[in-house]
């Protein structure tokens, strides 16, 4: 299952507005540009690590570069590191969308299966959480006063204009 590339200059217009609501995606920040070759594993702490992107990125002397700096910053990254320009744009192409990235799943083994299973839990603990496991947030936390006017374990409430 091989996804279709997208083009660099559309890769580059997601991830620079990635994470930032006020972003116009024509100029991205370091932050940004590490998360994108990080997804795409261009950034694999042996070959290229997030140092040599600083040193590289801090060269064009501003917090955030356009697109046409951006490909020479690949470029001088490439030279920097003796890795493809070509090889970097193709795998940037080529990771997706951002934060797509697989993501480890919870580990169920030995004693942590049953710490997590919230069918077996008792007491105070119990109440936490709804049938399905699901917390319920702060009423599974806090008992909370009715504020109805009658005194705590009274059992006749509503009873009162039935009698009367």
């Amino acid at each position: 299952m091989a996804q279709t590339p997208i083009p660099l200059d559309q890769q580059f217009i997601n991830f620079s507005k990635f994470g930032d609501t006020k972003a116009d995606g024509k100029t991205i920040t370091l932050t940004q540009a590490d998360k994108w070759m990080k997804q795409a594993k261009v950034i694999d702490g042996k070959k290229i690590t997030t140092t040599d992107t600083g040193i590289t990125f801090n060269k064009f002397k501003a917090k955030t570069i356009n697109y046409a700096d951006f490909l020479k910053y690949l470029d001088e990254l490439g030279k920097y590191k003796n890795v493809s320009a070509d090889e970097m744009k193709n795998k940037l192409m080529n990771c997706g969308m951002p934060g797509t990235t697989n993501t480890t799943a919870a580990v169920k083994t030995g004693g942590v299966d049953r710490l997590t299973d919230t069918s077996q839990y008792t007491g105070t603990h119990k109440e936490r959480f709804d049938e399905s496991g699901k917390g319920k947030g702060k009423e599974g936390r806090e008992d909370l006063a009715s504020n109805s006017g009658y005194v705590g374990g009274y059992k006749g409430q509503g009873t009162y204009d039935k009698t009367h």
